[in-house]
């Protein structure tokens, strides 16, 4: 059993929206819940209605009326027919006007900006009419390549408004990576930046939005950002100002069916064409503010951030807390500028009461041993730490309550791209276990299966979902026979999501994610998840990265190599002995690496995920060109490492045979 790190008293549970809601449910339906527990496990029981029940309690605009709640299988189910709603009218009707919409702020300028509700919303509609009269049809996409602006924001309102199809990817993004994306879904506009800035560099994007541009064959309108003083804006664009000027006189919201596409993400892209997941308007809806305020707890008139780039789920998902009525905090820059405690200090000097970010991140405030508990900034007003992008270990969860702040909900989620939002996640009810998030979010009917099919408690299984969601796809772009949607998810049991994650969940209901199920470490029929060793390995300050794989031989043997990256000089037998001791007592003498290899780099897509599968693909001999695609990744370089350590691999095995 793990230990508690925080466990929330009566008054901040009783005062919680997720209690508040507990509480209504039972007078409504004549109940008798006490716990989140409870609370989840009728939402369960009760399933579809739990979803007919958020409708109602968050009292949703809607036209029209329905019949059933849904209808189908997985994959294709259909949800509430018959009723026509809008995200962002939803928005601006639960958006609060009595301080800033939006606070912002980057490295070309790290003084806090603000964003009042009625300039917000008046660009938004300005562009909305832009849009408009191009003549554009209900479903035509509009597409963005933008960093993280408010600019962004408001492009984003105004296309899902209108009932346009959002899409975006940030301008980090590689030419080849962005038309392998946006060419499937055929945009007519396309709204740009030609710079951005990072780590204190300016970047110029120019070259690469002409042949993007080029590329777009369909495209009838660029809108052009001027984020960077002096940057050159594409040929034959609109100004952003220009457009957002247009007469909004006869501005209206455009209602779309429940099943309507909202925006397309993609996936990471780094072994072959991205996948163009389509999501549902409605599900969005209903889902983002069943998390943000029943899961995250944010409440009107609060301060969100999520440090994000628009070409990750986060960004659209951060931007839903105006959903919340909360204001949106914006940054787009290096999450480190100057000093790991470059965020930090924003959070403080903001007034930031829900701070998002990477495992990653904190893992690095963690090594470099920030002590925020005992300096001068000042985090009274934060509730609550988000973290995703990979698992948090144990040890990482116990530094944020010894050295950040300890009266905090820590709130670790795990979902993806394919659902925006996440599957397990945070609630104010219950307590937080070190290395553990919290619980199953409502309505999620998640569980760990065993190789035979069998539900497991207290050790590692598989990821399923066993009921549709509202905010599952509606569908891939361009995959009318579901068959490319098919073999993402359903390749496993009939009937149940495969998301492709090992965890674990305790008797206490927390759950532990433990690494991409496509990644695992299955050493002679033993599964390890890559989280299992990444855990122990935050522990040895000696180094600052590592990766893991594991190759299956043709002679039913294994070899399992570790790359790390010293933190400071070489990689030494002292250093290789530490982590070998380490692992062979925290965890087992199958977790020991068989070779311990110093690189410069380890590779990393755009958004910041490790990439351990291609560099198995890589390693198996799998040609570089179908292992991964160099313009969905961070440092296409720290691939030649690995294309060149499989030659020399190949070698010594053809001399071992």
């Amino acid at each position: 059993m793990s230990d508690i790190l925080f466990s929330p008293v009566q008054k901040t549970v009783s005062s919680s929206h997720v209690y508040q809601f507990l509480c209504w449910v039972n007078e409504q339906y004549d109940l008798n819940l006490s716990t989140y527990k409870d609370l989840h496990q009728w939402s369960l029981d009760d399933y579809p209605r739990f979803w007919e029940v958020v409708l109602k309690y968050f009292d949703i605009t809607y036209s029209g009326s329905y019949a059933q709640i849904y209808t189908g299988q997985m994959p294709k189910v259909h949800w509430f027919e018959g009723i026509s709603l809008n995200y962002a009218e939803e928005m601006e009707i639960r958006a609060q006007q009595d301080q800033p919409l939006i606070y912002h702020f980057d490295e070309q300028d790290a003084s806090i900006r603000t964003i009042t509700h009625e300039a917000f919303f008046a660009k938004s509609k300005g562009f909305a009419s832009y849009l408009r009269s191009l003549d554009l049809q209900s479903g035509d996409r509009v597409a963005a390549y933008l960093p993280n602006i408010p600019e962004a924001a408001m492009a984003c309102h105004a296309s899902i408004g209108q009932g346009f199809v959002w899409s975006c990817c940030s301008p980090d993004f590689g030419v080849d990576a962005v038309v392998e994306r946006f060419a499937q879904i055929s945009p007519k506009v396309l709204v740009v930046a030609t710079a951005y800035s990072y780590n204190g560099k300016i970047f110029d994007r120019s070259k690469e939005v002409a042949e993007i541009i080029n590329k777009l064959p369909e495209l009838i309108s660029v809108i052009y950002v001027p984020f960077i003083e002096g940057a050159i804006p594409p040929p034959k664009s609109v100004a952003w100002n220009q457009a957002c000027d247009t007469d909004a006189t006869h501005f209206s919201y455009s209602r779309v069916a429940f099943d309507h596409p909202i925006w397309v993400l993609y996936s990471s892209g780094t072994t072959g064409k991205p996948k163009a997941i389509t999501h549902r308007h409605g599900g969005m809806l209903l889902e983002h503010l069943k998390y943000l305020v029943l899961q995250n707890d944010v409440r009107r008139s609060e301060k969100f951030f999520w440090y994000s780039t628009t070409g990750w789920m986060m960004w659209n998902f951060s931007f839903a807390s105006i959903l919340a009525g909360a204001s949106l905090v914006i940054y787009d820059g290096s999450p480190a500028l100057g000093g790991i405690d470059f965020l930090w200090n924003k959070a403080a000097g903001i007034g930031i009461n829900h701070f998002g970010t990477s495992a990653s991140f904190l893992i690095a405030c963690m090594k470099k041993e920030l002590d925020l508990q005992n300096s001068d900034i000042d985090l009274s007003r934060l509730r609550t730490i988000g973290s995703t992008g990979s698992p948090l270990p144990p040890e990482t969860f116990k530094y944020v309550y010894e050295y950040i702040k300890q009266d905090l909900f820590l709130c670790s989620m795990s979902g993806g791209t394919d659902v925006c939002t996440a599957f397990v996640g945070s609630n104010m009810m219950s307590p937080v276990y070190e290395g553990y998030i919290q619980g199953t979010c409502l309505g999620v009917d998640l569980v760990a299966l065993d190789d035979e099919g069998n539900e497991v408690v207290g050790q590692v299984g598989e990821m399923y979902i066993r009921k549709p969601l509202p905010n599952m796809p509606v569908y891939f772009w361009n995959d009318a026979g579901y068959e490319k949607y098919k073999a993402s998810y359903f390749d496993g049991l009939e009937g149940y999501w495969r998301h492709g994650d090992w965890m674990m969940t305790a008797e206490h209901g927390g759950v532990m994610m433990l690494g991409r199920s496509d990644a695992t470490l299955n050493r002679n029929g033993v599964r390890i998840g890559t989280a299992e060793i990444y855990n122990v390995l935050n522990d040895v300050s000696s180094i600052s990265d590592a990766l893991i794989v594991n190759i299956e031989m043709k002679d039913g043997s294994s070899y399992m190599p570790l790359f790390v990256i010293p933190a400071d000089g070489g990689l030494t037998d002292q250093i290789r002995n530490e982590i070998n001791a380490l692992l062979k007592t925290k965890c087992s003498p199958r977790h020991v690496p068989d070779e311990i290899i110093e690189v410069g780099a380890l590779p990393y897509t755009i958004s910041g995920k490790k990439m351990e599968a291609p560099v198995k693909k890589i390693l198996m001999g799998h040609p570089a060109e179908k292992s991964y695609t160099k313009d969905a990744m961070r440092n296409p370089e720290s691939m030649e490492f690995f294309i060149e350590f499989r030659s020399k691999f190949k070698e010594r095995e053809t001399q071992r045979g």
